[in-house]
């Protein structure tokens, strides 16, 4: 059994690693290893997908589709809900769902050890809605659908311009803002997993 349990753990390394910068299955947090143990023949899928939607957003965010913004806004909204429809697209539902979840737990540890993602220490305002994102973007596609990139990508941007995703308030400097309007200082925010950002329609921004 021990020796059927490293050789899954060599091969997920080698095969992680033939596609990433990453180090391998060892690199990856708690969270996400216990996934890969649970989906060691969704793993190498779910990379793939994981690298194609960090190219996408980025290709997005340089259009005038949405805002712009990775860090609460439009952009990462999409983000979100692009990588759980790629996932439930080619690995199905429930697990593209508890990818999700494992790494929004990894986003707590990463808090908790003060690491940046996306330039900020994720806080618990940007879990929600990432979770919230994620479930949209489920909703949009189901197992092995043949919809196009170009369509997906068309579904989710009118989604969010229709408002059924979430973003964080902000000013139109990029202030994060209370639910009635007021400026949160970055030393308000600094080192708290729970502050007074406020979600928000993905349609409603500054």
């Amino acid at each position: 059994m021990k020796r059927n349990l490293l050789l899954l753990f060599f091969t997920i390394t080698i095969s992680m690693s033939s596609q990433t910068k990453s180090k391998g299955f060892f690199d990856l947090s708690g969270p996400k290893r216990i996934w890969v143990i649970f989906h060691p023949f969704k793993a190498k899928k779910s990379l793939r997908i994981s690298n194609e939607t960090n190219k996408v957003s980025d290709s997005i965010k340089k259009t005038n589709l949405l805002d712009g913004d990775g860090n609460g806004g439009q952009v990462d909204a999409f983000r979100h809900a692009y990588w759980m429809a790629r996932l439930r697209q080619e690995i199905g539902k429930s697990a593209a769902r508890s990818l999700g979840k494992a790494h929004e737990k990894e986003n707590y540890l990463t808090y908790k050890k003060r690491q940046l993602e996306d330039g900020t220490v994720p806080d618990e305002i940007s879990s929600t809605m990432d979770l919230w994102n994620n479930e949209e973007g489920l909703k949009l596609i189901r197992k092995r659908s043949t919809v196009s990139q170009k369509s997906l990508i068309y579904k989710i941007v009118n989604a969010i311009k229709g408002g059924k995703m979430k973003i964080i308030k902000k000013d139109k400097e990029g202030n994060f803002l209370t639910c009635d309007g007021k400026k949160i200082t970055p030393e308000e925010l600094k080192g708290k997993w729970k502050n007074n950002k406020c979600l928000v329609a993905s349609n409603q921004i500054p």
